[in-house]
């Protein structure tokens, strides 16, 4: 299959481009590498470095590949600075996407659309199903939503068969460690620089935390699948105090979180329902969290993260 793959230098649009590669498709990454990083990308892949914004670009990579598909994971990611700056947040996620599709429409290319559980569906006492009330507490759960609709938009109107992913926490190898990263990434870097994790609130909150070679899988499996709105998940919640003992297990650390006041508008519990990708897309989390956050720790100290008090 020939793919493009838009956010294909970040965290997990590299691990899906590492597994496209390893079954033998041909594969270019459109990446603006505002947070992507070259070395993400696997030797043998065509980087073309360009916003999803730019029609040029979108139009030439397209044209120049003829895909048979984009796996369309670049986004404006972080809660925050869609809270900040909605304007931009929408810019590239709504208007981005739109940009995408237009140029999938051109070339008969189906796309696989990187959405958000937690963000669209807001607080889940029960986990969501895809039937859930759709409740974004945040602009950027707003912008993923409007990135569906479209999608759904287009199915209706060209017969396109996109097809959208509501991915959980995604945490593994690769998420930045520094800066308005995932908290796994956050905890283990801290750990690793013998830095002191926080914790804003008290802990309690939950979320259902997917590991990113789980997630890289079913992407894949999405391809050979009708149009469709599918949740990426555990089915599992663990709580932020669960997550942070983990994490020092991993690390062998022995030290206390500092606890900070709880964030304006953080969801408290956040957690999926993949029954429908498991019965369509024979999706299913096959990495244990122990596993996962152990893979993630060796990743950083094989990246040098690590301060003297780490073993």
């Amino acid at each position: 299959m020939r793919a493009i793959v838009t956010g294909g230098a970040g965290f997990i649009g590299s691990h899906v481009v590492d597994a496209l590669v390893a079954r033998g498709d041909e594969v270019v990454v459109l990446d603006d590498l505002s947070n992507g990083k070259r070395e993400n990308v696997t030797s043998g892949v065509t980087l073309v470095v360009a916003d999803i914004r730019d029609e040029e670009a979108v139009g030439k990579a397209f044209a120049d590949l003829r895909p048979e598909a984009c796996l369309h994971l670049a986004a404006q990611a972080d809660v925050r600075v869609s809270v900040l700056r909605p304007v931009f947040d929408a810019e590239v996620n709504v208007l981005g996407t739109i940009r995408l599709l237009e140029a999938a429409r051109e070339h008969e290319s189906r796309i696989v659309f990187a959405s958000t559980g937690g963000a669209i569906y807001g607080e889940c006492e029960e986990p969501a199903t895809e039937e859930s009330v759709r409740a974004p507490l945040s602009p950027y759960g707003a912008s993923k939503l409007a990135g569906e609709e479209y999608l759904a938009t287009y199915n209706r109107l060209y017969g396109s068969g996109h097809t959208a992913l509501r991915f959980g926490n995604v945490y593994g190898p690769r998420q930045d460690p520094h800066g308005e990263a995932g908290v796994v990434a956050i905890f283990l870097g801290r750990l690793a620089r013998d830095e002191v994790p926080h914790i804003f609130g008290d802990g309690t909150q939950q979320r259902d935390y997917v590991f990113v070679g789980d997630v890289a899988r079913v992407v894949l499996a999405a391809l050979d699948r009708s149009a469709g709105v599918f949740n990426v998940g555990t089915g599992v919640a663990t709580s932020v105090l669960d997550l942070f003992e983990e994490c020092r297990n991993a690390v062998g650390a022995d030290v206390e979180a500092i606890f900070d006041p709880p964030r304006l508008g953080e969801l408290q519990r956040s957690v999926l329902d993949t029954g429908l990708a498991q019965r369509e897309l024979g999706f299913r989390a096959e990495t244990s969290f122990a596993d996962g956050i152990s893979m993630t720790w060796e990743s950083i100290r094989a990246e040098g993260e690590v301060g003297q008090g780490a073993n």
